[in-house]
């Protein structure tokens, strides 16, 4: 074992004289060498003014070519690092642009009716209302009464299987012949039928030009869709203890492809009124986080488009459906219809947990509902006058077999047209981006040092280099292998160095 030791001992000397024998005769150049190479670096390098300090004879001017490129470097270095903070505080511009285009695509637009329940059905139940306003409490905020809670509790253990959906689709405002006497798109006429029900806190309304139908297009500015309103107010009512006293018709202008958002942003028109609603149609980009609030991979299960107000629609059926088993017929999604009985008892307080507790939030990038990345928006100018002068008043009291003053207290007219052929398009955009950043790192270094990228890599090569020459020194300088194989043979050494010590 000994002799093995030995023998594994003296291969790996060997083996290590050969390896520092080829670093010295190959890689490690002479001094006098390695001076060269580094005034030879110097003086061709394209970093200028390197070459002034190594080359010129006086001293002074050695002295004052150091000082001007070490004072150039420093500016260098103070412009890069103050445009990388400035790249990372992710500023942005945005960019307003006006686009004329030969015809755009008009918006869709959902009407509803300021009284919501037909009278005759609600004559003997007032409570009709206020359990509207718990159905609906999941679009809008809706505080609840405690004067009510008796009436609602007696009403609710004598009519468990009562449907409000089906109540207030059989018994709510409905649109037809009677109650929409004019409609007209761009000259075409229109009916009933070209609208679509929908369910929001008025009850019963009617969207025109919605997602289902082909994409109507105007070619034309100071036309688009007229229509006059019949809201019958003997036929229809409300319970003004609620809130709702004002009698006309509440409509909201949005993108076909996105549902109506009313919750105290509708335009109303009281009866006996013409609105004039001039429409620009307003197109939004923002950038994705960190520039901006927005989230691209954010999608929405059952909308088409991103928007946040379905994104808190589906929010909030998510935790109503979690918590209470069922899932109110108001919101998207599918699940068992909660009941009257499931709407007072879990439904309506947990909305208000969900409000309280801030599970459903909207705008920043962290929230459950981001800004969307592109939105379609139609800012509106609303001019109002009295609908019909005496001539006027004659002829539909005349066409309508009606008098003059129901014809005052129940007829609405509207108009909604595009201002001109043109949208607005508010793009917000990166103030810096990488290929800006990269530019104005390569103009600092040029404008101040001369340097472009061949003169990074022609000092990155010659740090490298010298770094191997150091590493091939150190290993040069490493100690030989320690024998661990052969602890008494490790001894003897140790006794012979001593020997030696004591010799010397």
């Amino acid at each position: 074992m000994d002799q093995l030791g030995r023998f594994i001992q003296s291969g790996a000397k060997g083996i290590l004289k050969k390896i520092r024998l080829y670093l010295i005769k190959k890689l490690v150049p002479h001094l006098d060498d390695r001076r060269n190479y580094h005034q030879e670096f110097a003086s061709s390098t394209s970093f200028h003014g390197v070459h002034n300090i190594v080359q010129t004879q006086s001293k002074t001017r050695k002295v004052l070519w150091l000082f001007v490129v070490m004072g150039c470097f420093a500016i260098v270095i103070w412009q890069i690092c103050s445009r990388f903070i400035y790249y990372f505080t992710w500023p942005t511009t945005t960019t307003v642009v006006v686009q004329y285009v030969e015809n755009v695509q008009f918006p869709a637009v959902t009407f509803c009716n300021l009284n919501r329940f037909q009278a005759q059905a609600v004559s003997n139940l007032k409570i009709i209302f206020f359990i509207w306003n718990i159905v609906s409490g999941v679009l809008h905020n809706f505080s609840m009464e405690n004067k009510y809670s008796q009436e609602l509790n007696d009403f609710l253990l004598g009519n468990q299987n009562f449907s409000i959906k089906e109540f207030t689709k059989k018994n709510g405002f409905y649109l037809n012949s009677s109650t929409l006497l004019e409609c007209d798109f761009f000259g075409n006429p229109c009916y009933p039928q070209d609208f679509e029900h929908v369910f929001t806190e008025y009850g019963n309304c009617f969207t025109f030009n919605h997602n289902d139908l082909a994409a109507r297009r105007v070619s034309l500015s100071g036309r688009g869709l007229h229509l006059l309103f019949d809201v019958q107010q003997e036929r229809f009512t409300d319970e003004p203890s609620l809130g709702y006293t004002d009698a006309g018709v509440t409509f909201d202008i949005h993108s076909p492809r996105e549902l109506p958002h009313f919750d105290g942003l509708g335009l109303l028109t009281p009866v006996g009124m013409h609105a004039q609603v001039a429409i620009r149609q307003l197109k939004s980009i923002i950038q994705e986080y960190p520039w901006g609030e927005c989230k691209p991979d954010k999608k929405l299960r059952y909308h088409r488009i991103y928007s946040t107000n379905g994104c808190l629609q589906e929010c909030k059926a998510r935790y109503i459906q979690d918590w209470c088993g069922c899932l109110p017929f108001i919101l998207p999604g599918n699940g068992t219809e909660c009941d009257l009985l499931k709407y007072y008892n879990c439904v309506y307080p947990a909305v208000y947990d969900i409000e309280m507790k801030g599970l459903c939030t909207v705008g920043t990038h962290n929230s459950t509902c981001p800004a969307p990345c592109e939105e379609t928006d139609y800012p509106t100018t609303v001019t109002y006058s009295s609908f019909g002068g005496e001539n006027a008043i004659k002829y539909y009291s005349v066409k309508l077999k009606k008098t003059p003053e129901y014809i005052r207290r129940n007829l609405v007219s509207i108009d909604i047209k595009y201002r001109d052929l043109s949208y607005k398009i508010t793009q917000q955009q990166k103030a810096l981006t990488i290929s800006e950043l990269l530019a104005d790192v390569g103009g600092q270094l040029g404008l101040f040092c001369g340097a472009s990228m061949i003169t990074i890599i022609e000092l990155l090569e010659h740090i490298f280099t010298n770094f191997c020459w150091m590493c091939i020194f150190l290993l040069l300088k490493a100690p030989e292998m320690p024998q661990w194989n052969n602890p008494s043979h490790n001894q003897a050494t140790h006794k012979e160095k001593k020997k030696q010590i004591q010799e010397c």
